[in-house]
């Protein structure tokens, strides 16, 4: 490998994790992320959910969302096996890259590294869904051990935010979780060479970049969000 084939390595882990940390962080920009908006959302929606006497609503949400984490985790399993699959074929795998014009000369070492660095983001990306999918878990034994309103004694708003805090969490993790796919798809560019790795790690992260600061979808919940101070 050569030097820039290190410091393409090195770019793309330093833009996978120092966007994360700015974005967990918050407090190195100005805006407000979509994460933040929608960690508000998450706060609230379970303070109007210790209002309802039934709650079935609530738990058929946090259902819903751990099934959505269970089916990523069950994709980044098969993505990781895939994976494996071309490790043991590592040989066939350079041949076939070998006769791709646009490539650089493969050595296989080089195409099992590259695929062992693959193989390490997925895992990560894995065990982040399977933690988020844990504390949506947890989420919901904390909604279903929520007191009634009429129960004496019982500070149903410590139990509301408990959950609230819990279902942020478990977002966050689903959030790190995705991350790791986009990013995985922008790893895919180091098997063509060290400058397409740099071109797709930079274009994932403009399209983070715009998702979480400059879409729609961002401005729809900061409005509601300034519609309720505002009332």
């Amino acid at each position: 490998m050569s030097e820039l084939d290190y410091i393409a390595f090195i770019y793309f882990l330093f833009c996978w994790f120092g966007f994360s940390i700015v974005l967990s962080l918050g407090k190195f920009t100005n805006k407000r992320s979509l994460t933040d908006a929608m960690d508000e959302h998450r706060r609230g929606w379970f303070l109007t959910a210790q209002k309802r006497e039934l709650r079935m609503v609530d738990t058929g949400i946090v259902s819903g969302l751990q099934n959505g984490v269970g089916f990523f985790a069950s994709s980044t399993i098969i993505a990781i096996g895939g994976c494996l699959a071309a490790l043991g074929s590592a040989d066939k795998v350079t041949m076939v890259f070998a006769e791709i014009p646009i490539t650089e000369t493969p050595d296989v070492l080089i195409i099992e590294a590259k695929l062992a660095g693959l193989i390490v983001v997925l895992g990560y990306t894995f065990f982040k869904f399977g933690w988020s999918y844990r504390l949506f878990n947890y989420c919901g034994i904390l909604l279903g051990a929520m007191p009634m309103r009429e129960e004496k004694n019982a500070n149903i708003e410590v139990y509301a935010k408990q959950a609230g805090e819990m279902n942020v969490l478990a977002g966050r993790h689903f959030n790190a979780g995705q991350r790791g796919i986009f990013f995985a798809v922008g790893y895919l560019g180091c098997f063509v060479n060290a400058e397409t790795l740099i071109v797709t790690t930079t274009l994932i992260l403009l399209v983070l970049i715009r998702r979480q600061y400059f879409s729609k979808a961002r401005l729809v919940a900061l409005s509601i969000l300034d519609a309720k101070k505002a009332a």
